[in-house]
């Protein structure tokens, strides 16, 4: 009985909640909030005795939203300013929506009457002032696109999205699309320079160029490592090679022994007599056999490395001006070591064993080790791009 209470109490506490949160939004003009909110709780039930008091609320919230809505309407109509036709637009759509979403809980009753709502029909309006935004976002966007300044671009493209999902009956909408992606664009020249005394390998050139696999194209910024015909650039990225540091191929030998104690079966307990020792059923006491294991081990560590030192210049084209510069170095170490042994194997650590499976290798040549240092390279020079955007 008592835990039937609580639970009645609870009840009537969250619904006293509800209906304070609900008037809170009427008085902080929230309308919308407060309709929503009345419109959940009498679509559960539309009969008990809290739903007067949501009915009351949502009669006057409806109310009051519409009064405001129109006086906006009204305002911006004797306004007559073209960019604000977009809230034009919302705010009949706005009046509709919110009559659709009371429609489906009617007929509503209080104080044994039917409630009733001012609905209108606002598909003329909205029809109207949709047409009247479509071509106000058409025109605007010509005229943007005319400006041939690229941010100026980027909003027609905006505007033509907008005016594509309103509004699709333009015959040239994906023309203009188009126009406005490709002016609104900032295109970048890639290319790379040699300042050292050495061959830059042309495999790794082309790497560096091949902006297909860097995954860098954003929504205005196009990459190119070679000249397009057509393209006006607007960046310029330089890749300057300055140093490449090479050293000369090293061959060294040492010999060392490695030890390890193991556990080598087992064996009987003795005591300092030497006799076996029992246990208390008079059985032999059993214990590890502990050994300690030696090997002696003959190394060859053949060893090469190169390090490519080079700094990324931007450079704005249309003035030649350098904006910024960004270091970039890059080290490739060539290793292999091959060994033979004498002694016992278990001495050995595990991971040393693979180096008694191998043996000497020719030494990469000073190109193929440049171009090894290619994806590292890549990966600081994708890094760069990412954290250091030329349009700020």
């Amino acid at each position: 009985m008592k835990k039937t209470t609580i639970y009645l109490l609870l009840l009537v506490i969250l619904s006293a909640c509800g209906i304070k949160s609900t008037e809170k939004a009427i008085s902080e003009g929230e309308y919308d909030v407060a309709i929503e909110k009345a419109t959940q709780k009498l679509k559960k039930n539309k009969s008990n005795k809290k739903s007067k008091e949501y009915i009351a609320l949502l009669k006057e919230a409806f109310s009051k939203a519409k009064e405001r809505d129109n006086r906006d309407i009204s305002f911006l109509v004797k306004d007559a300013n073209p960019q604000k036709l977009e809230q034009i637009f919302n705010i009949y759509k706005n009046l509709n929506a919110r009559q659709e979403k009371i429609r489906p809980i009617l007929p509503l009753q209080l104080n044994g009457k039917e409630v009733t709502f001012a609905f209108e029909d606002y598909t003329d309006q909205i029809v109207s002032s949709q047409k009247a935004l479509a071509k106000y976002l058409y025109d605007n966007s010509k005229a943007l696109l005319y400006t041939k300044d690229k941010i100026n671009a980027r909003r027609a493209y905006a505007d033509l999205i907008y005016l594509n999902e309103i509004s699709a009956s333009y015959k040239d909408l994906n023309t203009l699309l188009n126009e406005a992606q490709f002016k609104g664009t900032d295109f970048v020249y890639v290319y790379t320079k040699n300042n050292t005394k050495m061959i830059i390998p042309a495999n790794l050139n082309a790497a560096l160029l091949d902006f297909n696999t860097y995954g860098l194209n954003e929504k205005w910024t196009e990459y190119h490592g070679g000249k397009q015909k057509n393209i006006v650039y607007d960046y310029g990225l330089s890749i300057s090679f300055e140093q490449i540091n090479m050293s000369p191929e090293q061959v060294k030998e040492r010999e060392f022994v490695v030890e390890k104690e193991i556990i080598d079966g087992r064996i009987k307990l003795t005591d300092s007599r030497g006799r076996v020792v029992k246990d208390s059923l008079g059985k032999d006491v059993m214990v590890d056999n502990v050994k300690i294991v030696k090997a002696l081990i003959s190394e060859v560590r053949q060893f090469k490395t190169v390090q490519v030192v080079a700094k990324i210049d931007y450079f704005n084209m249309n003035n030649n001006q350098l904006l910024e510069s960004f270091p970039l170095s890059s080290e490739f170490i060539f290793e292999n070591i091959y060994a033979r042994m004498k002694g016992d194997k278990r001495a050995v650590d595990s991971k040393y064993l693979p180096n008694f499976r191998n043996g000497p290798v020719p030494f990469p040549n000073n190109q193929q080790m440049v171009f090894d240092t290619g994806e590292d390279l890549k990966n600081q020079l994708k890094g760069i791009i990412k954290q250091n955007k030329f349009r700020k």
